[in-house]
């Protein structure tokens, strides 16, 4: 686990609620609070999709919806004169984004042993930050695929030109 700071919050909110960067996530839970509080359950109401819609293969066969279905509606929430006084996104690698990420690396563990692999973003106090995770189906004291998770995460902020500061 790493926690970065973001140090342009502007220009990181316009990548994230207006580019497709953060698309390929999926969005576990969101809390937004602006004059009152949103909060958005990311798992997906499979009965909403027809085999017909265009999103169907990208919904249907995930737990949580994939950012990029909800991208706009958050931004609807956000948009406006004033700054949100809060919110927290929880963001999760798609299984088949994880499956392929686990075996691109050189790891003991194994797709099997990875439940979940997270990003957290959360605004409180005019400050964001950025928490990774790994969440292991087994037990085990190796830490190294969390380091390796926080090195993806950082060069994927380093390619987006998300500039940051390591806190812990």
């Amino acid at each position: 686990m790493t926690v970065l700071s973001i140090l342009d919050i502007k220009e990181f909110m316009n990548t994230l609620l207006r580019t497709e960067v953060f698309d390929s996530f999926l969005l576990s839970e969101c809390s937004l609070t602006t004059c009152v509080t949103y909060h958005l359950d990311g798992h997906v109401n499979t009965d909403f999709f027809s085999p017909d819609d265009e999103a169907y293969s990208l919904a249907v066969p995930e737990q949580y919806i994939p950012f990029s279905l909800v991208r706009s509606a958050c931004f609807d929430l956000i948009k406006g004169r004033r700054t949100p006084s809060s919110f927290r996104f929880v963001f999760q690698l798609s299984q088949e984004n994880q499956r392929r990420t686990i075996l691109s690396i050189d790891s003991s563990f194994s797709p099997e042993d990875i439940s979940g692999m997270y990003l957290n973003l959360k605004f409180q106090e005019q400050k964001l930050t950025c928490t990774t995770g790994v969440s292991y189906r087994i037990f085990s004291m190796d830490k190294s695929f969390e380091h390796l998770w926080d090195d993806m995460v950082k060069r994927f902020f380093q390619k987006h030109q998300i500039a940051y500061e390591i806190l812990a």
